[in-house]
């Protein structure tokens, strides 16, 4: 059984990221989007509903590209305290020295 944690950042990174899920062949996914704000998940403003949105968009494609099942959302590391996981992907681009 193999457990992943995908981080998302911003949405230019999605394509990329979702690939690399998709090549990795995980049984189960747990989806973090960092920067999110501690109340996301009942936010009626613009961002909250955008943000719900993504989340819904990116859990449905995980799932048909992987047929992986995804276990959880979070919104902040916080929230997977005691998770644990056997990667770790995430869309952010190293920074050049």
């Amino acid at each position: 059984m193999s457990d992943l944690l995908a981080v998302f950042g911003p949405n230019d990174t999605d394509s990329e990221l979702l690939t690399e899920i998709e090549r990795l062949h995980p049984d189960r996914v747990t989806v973090l989007i960092e920067g999110a704000e501690s109340d996301w998940a009942s936010d009626d403003s613009y961002l909250g509903e955008a943000l719900r949105e993504r989340m819904a968009a990116l859990l449905a494609l995980i799932e048909r590209r992987t047929g992986a099942t995804v276990v959880g959302a979070a919104g902040n590391r916080d929230q997977l305290a005691g998770w644990r996981f056997d990667r770790e992907v995430c869309g952010r681009l190293p920074l050049a020295a």
